[in-house]
């Protein structure tokens, strides 16, 4: 595997020069095939390489956008179904939630004691910072009024897991890192839609508890499924037994559903009772799929290490669709977008570190707050774009800020283990040399 990743990494120059020269004499349809080839073989053949494949993740993003750009028709429609349809994304975007899931624990949650002050700091500043410069960018620059929502509602996104990989490359906080983003991830819920309709509610029509139910759904449910399997796993036997059961009983009220239960909820209760119903049955759901997950674990052994892909999908997914469907948009606003980003993410970091260090936290945790506010969750962002309907003009944002954060992030957080790894060597050549 690893020749064949070598080979298509010494093909990707060959095609970039053939798309250069097919662009210079305008073959129109040469150098579009070009560009998407050069994209997918660089993104292949990266992971031979050593320093960059930590990079892969980034150039498949990047490759997304490319294929929406160029070939948009392409992404919007397959025969019949539309790739933009409200609950294709739901689903996808769940599938990409309980992914990213897997890699957390219900310890995470048990960390709240010894890690208190970092917590609170890490989560005033990730519900404040981000929210509030995303506001700011959206008066800096002329967007249209859908755009300059989907900035804030990046802004007013909880941090994704991405950020504890990007916190444990930098030799950061780990603990606190994992701490806040499980925090932040059920506060989402409520401080989502309460800044996105104290900033944004004057461009778009908020519904705040109807965003709210979204944000559950989107979240809570496939995370809550997640942390169910990794409850399994530690249960004895009577309670693995019950759940067992109670599961059971769950999967038969679901497959009731669509057989007439649900009509006969429609014809027999209120609009608020038939949310809570809809809730109650996502939690029921997240039960079922838990467990026979779970099920599916003892059968194939590296089904949690293969989730992340999963998600990764998930989210190139967004990638490609978000930009084939506002294609348009992107060509007029898509360099002020990539500007916003990079100044989005840049205070995120220079916040979150300053901020952390003025409130009395150590490098190590400064450096983890720095990466848990400058970096949100951009699969959220998406399916609440998607949710909405507007993944052509909302969605626009996280498509445009996700691959840079994965880009700045990375570079952070190598440079910061760098120096960390420098600190430490440093720190025995002195013990040795006393030693001595």
């Amino acid at each position: 595997m690893l020749r064949i990743r070598k080979f298509l990494l010494m093909c990707s120059p060959v095609v970039l020069l053939v798309f250069i020269i097919a662009l210079a004499l305008g073959y129109a349809d040469v150098w579009k095939i070009a560009a998407v080839m050069f994209s997918v073989l660089f993104s292949l053949g990266l992971g031979a390489s050593e320093k960059f494949k930590g990079y892969q993740y980034t150039a498949w993003i990047v490759t997304a956008v490319v294929a929406g750009m160029i070939y948009p028709d392409a992404f919007l429609h397959w025969g019949e179904v539309d790739l933009r349809n409200k609950w294709l994304i739901l689903i996808v975007v769940q599938a990409v939630m309980f992914g990213m899931g897997i890699q957390m624990s219900l310890r995470d949650f048990s960390n709240l004691a010894s890690t208190g002050k970092g917590v609170l700091v890490g989560l005033l500043s990730q519900f404040s910072i981000m929210p509030l410069v995303g506001f700011m960018l959206t008066r800096m620059f002329d967007f249209d009024p859908e755009i300059a929502a989907g900035i804030i509602l990046m802004g007013a996104c909880s941090s994704g897991l991405a950020s504890n990989v990007m916190v444990y490359l930098a030799r950061a906080n780990l603990v606190l890192s994992v701490t806040v983003t499980a925090m932040a991830t059920m506060l989402a819920p409520l401080m989502t839609p309460f800044w996105m309709k104290t900033l944004a509610g004057a461009l778009i029509e908020i519904e705040f508890f109807g965003m709210m139910i979204n944000i559950i759904k989107i979240v809570l449910v496939p995370i809550g499924a997640a942390l169910l399997h990794d409850y399994l796993k530690m249960a004895g036997k009577k309670v693995k037994s019950s759940i067992y059961m109670v599961a059971g009983a769950f999967a038969v009220y679901l497959l009731a559903l669509p057989l007439g239960l649900w009509q006969a909820f429609v014809d027999m209760t209120t609009a608020e009772t038939l949310q809570s119903i809809e809730i109650l049955s996502f939690f029921m759901g997240a039960v079922v799929f838990g467990v026979v997950y779970h099920l599916c674990t003892h059968q194939i052994k590296r089904l949690d290490r293969l989730m992340p892909y999963v998600s990764m999908f998930g989210i190139v997914y967004f990638t490609t669709v978000t930009t084939a469907a506002g294609r348009d948009n992107l060509l007029q606003v898509g360099t002020l977008l990539f500007v916003a980003s990079v100044i989005h993410n840049g205070l995120g970091y220079f916040f979150g570190y300053w901020l952390s260090r003025l409130l009395g936290l150590d490098v190590p945790s400064a450096r983890a707050m720095a990466l848990e506010v400058g970096l949100q969750n951009g699969g959220m962002a998406s399916g609440l774009a998607g949710s909405m309907g507007k993944l052509a003009t909302v969605g626009l944002a996280p498509a445009v800020f996700s691959p840079w954060m994965n880009i700045s992030g990375s570079i952070l957080a190598n440079y910061w283990r760098k120096k960390s790894l420098k600190r430490d060597a440093e720190l025995d050549e002195k013990l040795n040399s006393q030693n001595n």
